[in-house]
C-alpha cells in the first residue's frame, strides 16, 4: 500500500479528532472569570488530551519515516490505533465529572487500549523491516521499551487502584505519560528521512 496515502489518511483522522475535542468545550454561561473557572476541569482534560495526541502523532510520524512499505498488518494496526484514539473526545465526560469513577475509568481504558494499539503498530512496523538499524531504532523508542517491560502491567494495575480511590489520578497519569513521551523521543527524531 502507498505509504503517503496512509500517512495522509492518518493525519486527516488525527486533525478531525482534535477538532471534535475542541468543539466539546462549552462556552461559559457568563462573562465573569468565575464562569470560565467553572469549566476548569474540562479545559485541563482537553489540554492533556490535545497535547497527548500531538506527541503520539509525532512519534507515529517518526515510526512511519522508518518504513517504506505499508503491509496489510501495518495498515490494520494503524487503523485500530486511530479507532481507539477517536474515543479521546469523550474526555469531555471526564472533564465534566472529574471526580466520578465511570468517566475516569473510561478515559483510563481508552488510554490503556490506545497504548496496546500503539505497541502493536510499533511491532508490525519493526517486523516488516529487514534493516536491523531500523528495528533497533523502533525498539529504542521509549514507549516501545516501556510497554514491553513487565513493570508496565504492574503499574497499570496500581494506577487502576489509585483511580478507584481518587478518580482525577487518571489525568495525573496522562500528564506523566505525556511528559515522558515528549522528553524521551529518539535522538534522531528531528532529522526524519523519507
Amino acid at each position: 500500500m502507498n505509504k503517503g496515502r496512509v500517512e495522509s489518511f492518518t493525519d486527516a483522522i488525527v486533525a478531525i479528532i482534535l477538532t471534535i475535542m475542541v468543539l466539546e468545550i462549552k462556552v461559559p454561561g457568563g462573562y465573569q472569570w468565575s464562569d470560565l473557572l467553572d469549566n476548569l476541569s474540562a479545559f485541563i482534560a482537553y489540554a492533556i488530551s490535545f497535547f497527548f495526541i500531538l506527541v503520539a502523532w509525532y512519534n507515529h510520524h517518526y515510526m512511519f519515516s522508518l518504513t517504506r512499505v505499508i503491509s496489510k498488518k501495518i495498515f490494520w494496526a494503524n487503523n485500530i490505533w486511530l479507532f481507539v484514539m477517536s474515543f479521546y473526545p469523550v474526555r469531555a465526560w471526564l472533564g465534566k465529572y472529574i471526580d466520578r469513577l465511570p468517566p475516569a475509568f473510561f478515559y483510563y481504558f481508552v488510554f490503556l487500549f490506545w497504548t496496546f494499539a500503539y505497541q502493536w503498530l510499533s511491532y508490525e512496523i519493526k517486523s516488516a523491516r529487514e534493516n536491523k538499524e531500523i528495528k533497533t531504532k523502533i525498539e529504542h523508542m521509549s514507549i516501545y521499551q516501556f510497554t514491553k517491560n513487565p513493570i508496565f502491567y504492574l503499574l497499570g494495575f496500581i494506577i487502576a487502584i489509585l483511580i478507584f480511590y481518587f478518580p482525577p489520578f487518571v489525568l495525573i497519569t496522562s500528564v506523566v505519560e505525556l511528559v515522558s513521551m515528549l522528553i524521551f523521543t529518539n535522538e534522531d527524531s528531528d532529522r526524519l528521512f523519507s
